[in-house]
């Protein structure tokens, strides 16, 4: 109902932010591979999922601490993004070399790609519920679906002014989110490996005629996406603790949304979408009940494919600066 909104409107507004913030991060990987190759990689959400698990192991190794707190969260928050991105990057270079570099070389139709992506996302999703869960955490195999849990934060508010109130961990999510999207849109703008993709992405054969190497540019491209991918695990891994072998199914499909809802191929629109679809959400939940969380989601893409398909912004990472 709208009363339980307006009697509850900041605490959704940060849930909202800090929710669409992941969706962000995970977003860029759809965007930038879509700028560069026109391919939806639906297997994008397993390359979260192996983020979460890397960083779930990096805590492991830390003997799961708990209730850490102030600049030792952050330090420790600093080593499960990296854990995640290193996973997550390395995981999303061997699928485009395995799933994807093939079919590319050989002039397969985009179909044929998207396939293989759907192929490439349900192998992972078994193979970490089935194999990787069990061995790496000891459950057996009839319980590799079992979510994985581990408490770590002691959450405190850390701002409180009348009646909004922002939780260390929700903070930490939406600053993270955005500085990681400031450094990647510097590097798009101002380093030439971003020059590069920007160049690929407009038009692939005069950039080749140019000295650019098209397999080189993908591989970063699919390194960049995945490496937020990762980081977006460590952070959804501080904010929910826990994590499951499907669990970048709704959450990838989410972001899809959100990079569409901005823009496809628009690194900045992934933001804005990723931060507008978040507040749709938890909104939609304040008015109609939690359980229509997932429709109001799925209902905003619908809505945008119909009656403004080029997104929020509108505009593609192949006409982005020069």
């Amino acid at each position: 109902m709208l009363s339980n909104l307006f009697n509850q409107f900041w605490p959704y507004t940060v849930d909202g932010l800090s929710l669409g913030a992941i969706y962000a991060l995970m977003a860029l990987g759809y965007t930038m591979v879509y700028g560069v190759l026109r391919l939806i990689n639906f297997a994008h959400s397993e390359i979260f999922m192996i983020g979460t698990f890397a960083a779930l192991g990096m805590l492991h190794l830390f003997g799961m601490p708990s209730n850490v707190s102030g600049f030792a969260l952050i330090g420790l928050l600093i080593v499960l993004a990296l854990t995640g991105a290193v996973a997550s990057g390395g995981s999303a270079v061997i699928l485009e070399y395995v799933a994807y570099r093939p079919l590319r070389r050989k002039g397969a139709s985009r179909l044929a790609a998207l396939i293989s992506a759907i192929g490439a996302s349900l192998f992972l999703q078994q193979l970490f519920a089935r194999l990787v869960i069990p061995a790496a955490f000891g459950l057996p195999k009839e319980k590799g679906a079992l979510p994985v849990q581990g408490h770590f934060v002691q959450k405190s508010n850390v701002i409180h002014i009348g009646s909004f109130e922002l939780s260390n961990d929700r903070l930490i999510v939406i600053v993270g989110a955005v500085l990681m999207m400031i450094l990647l849109d510097v590097f798009v703008e101002r380093t030439k490996l971003g020059r590069g993709i920007r160049a690929t992405a407009q038009d692939p054969e005069t950039a080749v005629l140019m000295g650019v190497n098209i397999d080189r540019i993908v591989t970063a491209t699919f390194a960049i996406g995945g490496a937020m991918a990762g980081v977006a695990a460590a952070l959804y891994l501080l904010r929910f603790e826990e994590t499951r072998y499907d669990v970048g199914f709704l959450l990838g499909i989410k972001a899809f949304t959100a990079a569409v809802l901005g823009g496809i191929g628009n690194l900045r629109g992934a933001l804005v979408g990723g931060l507008v679809l978040g507040l749709f959400e938890m909104y939609g939940s304040a008015i109609f009940g939690s359980e229509w969380q997932n429709v109001v989601a799925f209902s905003v893409l619908v809505l945008v494919l119909m009656f403004r398909p080029t997104g929020i912004l509108g505009e593609s990472l192949q006409q982005a600066r020069a």
